[in-house]
């Protein structure tokens, strides 16, 4: 919250403007991510899972989405072969054992999150970006 509440500092009124533009490119960028990941998963690619998860760890950090960030974080760690939690590294098996609930969890967690943000930008009146 601190991190969006900085953001929104940055807004040089009550149009939201810059805040706005920010938070739906990153619905944007999470979609195409999301979809991105479901390809690379399918096709076992663990070094594009581990870059599309510091990807959108990136994205997720910037705006206070914090889930979603330490989500993304886990993801970025198993694509490349290490948990980070036990310390150790994994085969590319359990890796990709590890990932499969980890995605269906981070894209829940990236509902609820993009459906806070609306939910206050719908209690701002505004319901999507300037150029909408």
């Amino acid at each position: 919250m601190e991190t969006f509440n900085q953001i929104l500092e940055l807004d040089e009124d009550d149009t939201r403007d810059f805040s706005t533009e920010m938070v739906w490119a990153y619905f944007s960028q999470a979609d195409t991510t999301f979809g991105d990941m479901d390809d690379a998963f399918k096709s076992k690619d663990l070094l594009k899972l581990s870059n599309l998860g510091h990807f959108l760890k990136g994205s997720s950090a910037a705006l206070g989405v914090t889930k979603v960030q330490a989500s993304c974080e886990q993801i970025q760690h198993y694509g490349k072969l290490w948990d980070e939690t036990a310390k150790k590294e994994l085969t590319e098996v359990t890796a990709l054992e590890k990932i499969e609930p980890l995605l269906k969890r981070v894209k829940k967690e990236y509902v609820d999150a993009e459906a806070w943000l609306k939910d206050w930008y719908k209690d701002q009146n505004i319901t999507g970006p300037p150029d909408a």
